[in-house]
Formats: structure tokens, C-alpha cells, sequence
């Protein structure tokens, strides 16, 4: 399975961003993948969860994000989305896709978002 990332940039704090992901390989593997979800990592931090959803619509947000940014998916698309809103300095990181297939951990090649103040 592959995970690519689409929609970084760089924006002004206070805007507005989405992120797209897109899965693409093993068919049976897509369809097993219950959770998939967005990671972050800023410089000289470690990588961090922003938000996870399931195939049930479940979902899960840090602290710090929740109410700004919403996590999305189209299982027939194959297709995961951050829809980022007010962002912040603070935000700045590279942004990772993620999925999960039973014990297999999947990541994208990540997208840079940067907000300035």
C-alpha cells in the first residue's frame, strides 16, 4: 500500500488549509485498513498524532486541534482529509498520512505546512 500526500503549503495564520490522501495499491489491503488517520512532526520534535478516523466514522483529535482542524475519509476513494482551519504558528510541521492494516503501520512521504505569524 502506498500513502501520498497532497495540498501542503504555506498560509498566514488564521487561514485555512486541507490536506488530501490518497491510497493507492493491494485493493484487500485498502479495504482492511480500519484506521487511517494524520501525524505531525515540527523540527527537533517528535512525530505526533493530529487526528485518527475508522471506517466507522470514529474519530480522534489532539487536544490542541480539536475544534479547528476535522478529519475525513472516502472509503471508496480510498481517500483521507484534513480540513485545517485558524491555523496557527504552532502548526508548522510536516504532516504524515497514516494507515493501519492488522499489525502493518503505513506512512505517506509527508506534506509541509507552514503558518506565519
Amino acid at each position: 500500500v502506498l500513502l501520498a500526500e497532497f495540498g501542503g503549503g504555506s498560509v498566514q495564520a488564521g487561514g485555512s488549509l486541507r490536506l488530501s490522501c490518497a491510497a493507492s495499491g493491494s485493493v484487500i489491503h485498502i479495504q482492511l485498513m480500519y484506521t487511517m488517520g494524520w501525524y505531525r512532526q515540527a523540527p527537533g520534535k517528535q512525530r505526533e498524532l493530529v487526528a485518527t478516523i475508522t471506517t466507522d466514522g470514529i474519530t480522534n483529535f489532539a487536544t490542541d486541534v480539536e475544534g479547528r482542524f476535522t478529519v475525513s475519509r472516502d472509503t471508496a476513494k480510498a481517500a483521507l482529509y484534513l480540513q485545517m482551519n485558524n491555523l496557527r504558528p504552532e502548526d508548522t510541521a510536516v504532516y504524515y498520512c497514516y494507515g493501519k492494516v492488522i499489525n502493518t503501520d503505513y506512512w505517506g512521504q509527508g506534506a509541509q505546512v507552514t503558518v506565519s505569524s
